[in-house]
């Protein structure tokens, strides 16, 4: 069941890149479409060449990245996973799987993008943070 903590959860968005010029009101406007919720141990949370649908910032516990199998990264408390599925709609990269019990902040796309309709302001962010990030 979905359990909200605005403070661990607002903290845990500001740190992701893709919201790093957004401002207080807005990032809690994120904060509001993040649901937390509880996974256990060994549970797949995106699965290679699928559509992907939700962005997920880990709060607590640790999960696995492997592309064809073969591992290629971990992620714990603070990382983030899924942000080309809010963007998008390409394939996702990878298959990520729950190794310990996990806290995430998830985010679907259809929200997403409900909330950027809503929110001009929130766009613009994004999209100078995007184009910062685009090689020269």
């Amino acid at each position: 069941m979905p359990r909200n903590r605005p403070d661990g959860k607002l903290e845990a968005l500001r740190g992701v890149p893709l919201f790093a010029a957004l401002n207080k009101r807005e990032l809690a406007s994120i904060g509001q479409i993040a649901d937390e919720i509880d996974i256990p141990a060994g549970k797949e949370l995106i699965r290679e060449d699928e559509p992907g649908r939700q962005f997920f910032v880990v709060l607590e516990g640790e999960a696995v990245v492997r592309r064809k199998g073969r591992k290629i990264n971990a992620v714990g408390a603070g990382d983030f996973l899924g942000e080309i599925a809010l963007l998008s709609n390409r394939p996702t990269t990878a298959t990520v799987t729950t190794t310990t019990p996990i806290r995430l902040a998830v985010i679907t796309r259809t929200n997403f993008s409900k909330l950027l309709r809503e929110n001009p302001g929130i766009q613009l962010s994004l999209l100078k943070t995007l184009a910062e990030r685009l090689p020269n």
